[in-house]
């Protein structure tokens, strides 16, 4: 029977992390800010920014909070954010997905500076990810790192398959597990068999937002197994892209659904928003 690991723990330290680092700001005379938009009254949306402002209570973060109209104009959101990047207290500039239909995510997005964009999600933050000099690494690949290292399992050398190549996950866990030395394969929809190739991982990470789609046949014995998946089942329960009772079954390590990458997502981005506060006042800091 696999070892669980344990999401919200891991996150819980994380966060202590980032506590201890806000305070040691503190000290020099620097606050950590961020600033959290959102746009219309998307129910899931309102629940991700009251989480994102909690964790930054809990971290002694101070946070902004810009709660938008469903009717604002892609130019009065630009505007918004124009100004943030102007504000030399602001360190960070989260605007929450998804945006309306009206409005351009992408041209919001490259809107952000680079340096504040603590979700990672600009071109150039990935550009550096892609040669491994990113500060500031996408939030949930970042935390599927840390949840592997922080069990103990190196990655160095460990054939690694990521099942999925989105934007938001797929690629980015798949070259952050390359910058750990870690062999990738990545796998998609158009992949031939899928099955005989996620067998033999010895870290697998399904990113595919299919529910139970990972079966415990498609498992190496002993492997670490990550979920990213947040999926409803059948009876209306949170579930993931794994089929948790026969993979854990095989594996040697796995996360839950939910309790395992979830929490980790905002534990990352606190920790973005430290190291982005500590790279935007490194003169004073260093001085």
């Amino acid at each position: 029977m696999a070892n669980i690991i344990d999401g919200k723990k891991i996150a819980t330290d994380i966060k202590d992390e980032a506590k201890a680092s806000a305070e040691a700001l503190k000290a020099k005379g620097v606050e950590p800010c961020l600033a959290v938009v959102l746009v219309g009254d998307d129910p899931a949306s309102a629940v991700y920014v009251r989480n994102k402002k909690k964790a930054c209570e809990y971290c002694g973060i101070k946070s902004l909070s810009y709660e938008l109209p469903a009717s604002t104009s892609e130019s009065e959101l630009l505007t918004l954010i124009d100004e943030l990047n102007a504000n030399k207290e602001v360190n960070g500039i989260l605007v929450q997905l998804p945006l309306p239909k009206t409005i351009d995510e992408n041209k919001v997005l490259l809107r952000i500076l680079p340096e504040k964009d603590v979700d990672g999600f600009h071109p150039y933050n990935v550009g550096l990810l892609s040669i491994g000099k990113a500060v500031l690494k996408s939030c949930t690949p970042a935390g599927c790192i840390e949840l592997i290292k922080r069990s103990g399992v190196d990655i160095e050398g460990k054939n690694c398959v990521v099942i999925g190549r989105s934007n938001i996950v797929g690629k980015p866990v798949g070259m952050l597990l390359l910058a750990e030395n870690g062999t990738v394969t990545t796998c998609h929809s158009r992949t031939k068999n899928l099955k005989e190739i996620c067998a033999e991982a010895d870290i697998l990470v399904a990113a595919i937002g299919k529910p139970g789609f990972v079966t415990g046949d498609m498992v190496k014995e002993g492997a670490v197994v990550i979920d990213v998946g947040i999926n409803r089942g059948a009876d209306g329960k949170l579930c993931g892209d794994v089929d948790f009772a026969s993979a854990s079954e095989k594996a040697g390590y796995i996360t839950p659904v939910p309790g395992g990458v979830g929490p980790m997502t905002i534990a990352m981005l606190m920790k973005n928003c430290i190291k982005a506060c500590e790279a935007q006042n490194s003169e004073a800091l260093n001085a």
